[in-house]
């Protein structure tokens, strides 16, 4: 479990397709306090810790969490959010996160908007995934308050710190972000389609 409070942004500095696998290394000022097998999340996408040197730490993918999210696209120089799994009997700042994407959307617009950012995203509504007006969305692992809900899209407004601390200030129009819905959003959904 995640709060969606990113704890630091991590550079890819590897890639290497093994298989359908994609092992990913990341170099990081929190990669020296990691462990073999601890669970990160990276732009919201849970993963675990395979190997690690000095101040990186690899990572992989397989084929499902490839298809699923945006991991795939990550290039070398890439940034990433990092945040570690969040510890019991801690504050939860944001709102309960999985690091269990749901699927990916597309940056549709970017507006400065006198000292803060106005993101705005589409999604395929197939997948019948739903915001809710001042509800929770993770945007790349980045927990946010949904404003402009639609059925397949929806904006986020974004502040200074936010902009500057996470890899917000790297997406652009047609760039694809990773989407977790509210998790309790989504049982209360499939407890009404019963």
């Amino acid at each position: 479990m995640f709060t969606g409070i990113i704890e630091e942004l991590g550079e890819v500095t590897k890639l290497e397709k093994e298989k359908d696998n994609l092992h990913i290394t990341v170099t990081s000022d929190l990669s020296k306090e990691l462990k073999i097998d601890q669970s990160l999340a990276h732009n919201g996408v849970c993963l675990t810790v395979v190997d690690l040197s000095e101040n990186s730490h690899t990572i992989t993918a397989i084929k499902e969490t490839i298809d699923k999210s945006s991991i795939g696209n990550l290039i070398v120089g890439s940034r990433v959010n990092l945040e570690r799994a969040m510890k019991l009997g801690s504050r939860l700042d944001g709102h309960i996160v999985q690091g269990h994407v749901d699927q990916v959307a597309t940056c549709t617009e970017v507006k400065e908007t006198d000292g803060s950012w106005l993101y705005t995203f589409s999604y395929d509504p197939a997948y019948k995934n739903l915001t809710i007006e001042k509800g929770s969305i993770t945007v790349n692992g980045v927990s946010l308050t949904v404003v402009n809900s639609r059925e397949s899209s929806f904006s986020v407004a974004i502040i200074p710190y936010t902009y500057e601390n996470t890899n917000f200030h790297q997406i652009k129009v047609n760039d694809l972000v990773n989407l977790e819905f509210d998790v309790i959003g989504k049982y209360v959904a499939r407890l009404l389609k019963n």
